[in-house]
């Protein structure tokens, strides 16, 4: 594994190999062949534009979370006489989950963990022949942004964790214990930093031994607060879980009051993001631990870490901290300036807050979707024994991977610009609404300068 950072970058490839570009999630500028004044010019204007027409033609908030569900289900009138021979079961016909669906859905979830453990188990410490590492970096932590964008909180319903959980509580009856508000999703910020900090930090994050103790570690943690908490432990407990919930606040599905599955506008189930502790926390550490990604391989990184009288993980340790505080600390002086232009209003700092994720998917889909293309059908050859055959081409080439990458970060912004004028216009007197978005079009402004100059430096 280099010393630069994560399991995208520890992937060996040949130099003249098209899939060396692919390895990690961004290249160097010769890598993405796209002019950075273009880049920059469509990135300001792009924001700009809908800055302004929000401005000029949006004055009233038009997403509620509490329509995140889709319209409510129109009443019933009674009926009369037995129910006709073709009704299904409950959930049937695009309800909730039937009981069997769920299931199957978490045996999937707990034969996949299982079968990772054995290879970690009995499999080669060699990530070039083990499938393990690249179902943990890629399938899972990748897999599951557009799994959660296209069906919802994916992971929900896939988690082995939450099966395990079901199969071991009749045997001690534990009486959950309520969960302290104050904790929020915390947890899952502190989980989700664990992770990121396996992945680009620790020496040798690939190794067979260094993710068993991880992932065993991070289960029986789990488990245990599960065990005292009850099942609801999990939804902001499991860094993952969490994770996924907020990656599907802007999926189309929705889920109404009588559980019925339904198409939605995903900004009204952005607008549900729920405003708790953690909640900032979590969303930064994506950014900064995605934008650090973005520049730990850069060889004037390498280099300062590898000669740190610190030594190389403290150095970087400290390079990760660094990049989501500095996310954090340029958040919470927008939402102090917006107080201060609006006046107070609730939540300050978390009012805010879910404009934040559209713009974590965009750096999300830019700065892993080569990575998933390239390594996730070779994780899949992998575990099926077919490591000989043939590598599939990349998709796309390095400029239609440029426009991408661009093309999503810039996306992300002007998403985060629409929710947060949204909920301005909610939040603050007409007077006052448009002004209070100017601190947070400056952050926006800074977030893409930082995530372009990642792209093409």
């Amino acid at each position: 594994m280099p010393s630069g950072g994560g399991y995208g970058q520890g992937v060996v490839l040949h130099p003249a190999d098209p899939l060396t570009v692919l390895a990690h999630g961004i290249g160097s500028q010769h890598d993405l062949p796209i002019s950075p004044f273009y880049a920059f010019a469509g990135a300001f204007t792009a924001l700009f534009v809908s800055f302004l027409a929000l401005g000029l033609l949006w004055s009233a908030s038009r997403f509620r979370g509490d329509r995140s569900g889709g319209a409510p289900p129109p009443p019933r009138p009674p009926r009369a006489g037995p129910p006709p021979a073709h009704a299904g079961p409950p959930g049937h016909g695009g309800g909730a989950p039937a009981p069997a669906t769920r299931n199957a859905l978490r045996g999937l979830g707990l034969a996949g963990a299982l079968a990772v453990l054995l290879y970690l188990l009995l499999g080669p410490d060699d990530p070039a022949r083990n499938p393990a590492p690249g179902a943990v970096y890629v399938l899972l932590w990748v897999g599951l942004v557009p799994a959660s964008l296209l069906f919802g909180p994916a992971w929900r319903l896939l988690s082995p964790l939450r099966a395990l959980h079901r199969l071991l509580t009749p045997l001690w009856h534990p009486t959950p214990r309520p969960l302290p508000a104050r904790l929020g999703q915390w947890p899952a910020a502190a989980g989700l930093f664990a992770f990121t900090w396996l992945e680009l930090v620790s020496p040798d994050p690939a190794s067979t031994t260094t993710l068993l103790i991880a992932l065993t570690g991070y289960a029986a943690v789990q488990l245990l607060l599960a065990a005292r908490f009850g099942e609801r432990w999990f939804a902001d407990g499991d860094a993952f879980e969490a994770y996924s919930a907020l990656l599907a606040g802007l999926s189309p599905l929705g889920r109404r009051s009588d559980g019925r599955v339904v198409l939605r506008n995903p900004f009204h189930g952005l607008d549900a993001t729920p405003e708790q502790p953690g909640l900032v926390a979590t969303v930064c550490v994506l950014l900064g631990s995605t934008a650090y990604d973005g520049f730990s391989d850069n060889p004037s990184w390498i280099n300062a870490i590898q000669t740190s009288p610190l030594g190389r993980t403290p150095a970087a340790t400290l390079g990760l901290l660094g990049s989501i505080t500095l996310v954090a600390v340029l958040y919470c002086l927008c939402a102090a300036v917006t107080r201060l232009v609006c006046g107070p209003h609730p939540g300050p700092l978390t009012a805010f807050a879910h404009s934040l994720v559209p713009i974590a998917l965009g750096y999300l889909v830019a700065h892993y979707f080569s990575l998933l293309v390239a390594e996730g059908p070779r994780t899949v050859i992998m575990a099926f024994g077919t490591d000989n055959d043939p590598q599939p081409l990349p998709p796309l080439g390095p400029g239609a991977l440029a426009a991408l990458q661009v093309i999503a970060v810039v996306t992300g912004h002007v998403l985060g610009v629409i929710a947060a004028h949204d909920r301005s216009v909610r939040l603050f007197p007409p007077a006052k609404a448009v002004a209070g978005q100017l601190p947070l079009l400056a952050l926006m402004i800074t977030y893409t300068v930082g995530g372009l100059s990642l792209l093409l430096n």
